[in-house]
């Protein structure tokens, strides 16, 4: 009887493994791992209080994800005014110009930034059409923004890829 059941169990085991090899592999193709949380965050705006807002509910959703130990991938992708946010520069004689709330708050809202992408893995982009349109030189973005050639083309290729779309309001 013993044989029996070994001789039963063992291909059964075989097969289910084979099904959630598959499963996996195909979860892959479609561009993540299974269960995987995927998330994209737009910011066109320059408000620092919506910023401040919006780096709240980011950090409360990867701490969630954490403490669930759920694989996820979280991207804030910058455009438009929202470059404010991702350099010191004052950005002088642009429609982007330092002004005194965000003066009195870019350092802060910068650490709290490079904050989410160090100790939570969240990727940080910028459109590379509103850099250039202004002339900011890709020295003065801060460390670790990563370049994509159009925010609102990137946004829709994550979307397409099965990421969330979020905008703090």
């Amino acid at each position: 009887m013993r044989n029996r059941t070994a001789a039963f169990v063992f291909p059964l085991f075989l097969v289910i493994s084979a099904v959630l090899v598959g499963l996996r592999a195909a979860a892959a193709a479609e561009g993540g791992e299974p269960g995987a949380a995927k998330v994209v965050w737009h910011v066109d705006f320059g408000s620092p209080r919506r910023l401040s807002a919006m780096i709240q509910n980011v950090n409360n959703m990867v701490t969630t994800y954490q403490e669930n130990l759920q694989d996820y991938d979280v991207r804030i992708v910058f455009l438009a005014a929202g470059i404010r946010f991702v350099t010191e520069d004052p950005l002088a004689k642009t429609p982007f110009a330092e002004d005194k709330a965000l003066k009195a708050r870019r350092g802060e809202l910068i650490q709290r930034l490079q904050q989410l992408r160090q100790l939570h893995n969240v990727k940080l982009e910028l459109c590379e059409i509103t850099r250039e349109a202004i002339g900011l030189r890709k020295e003065k973005v801060i460390e670790g923004v990563e370049p994509v050639r159009s925010g609102v083309v990137r946004i829709a290729e994550l979307q397409s890829q099965g990421f969330a779309y979020l905008k703090i309001e």
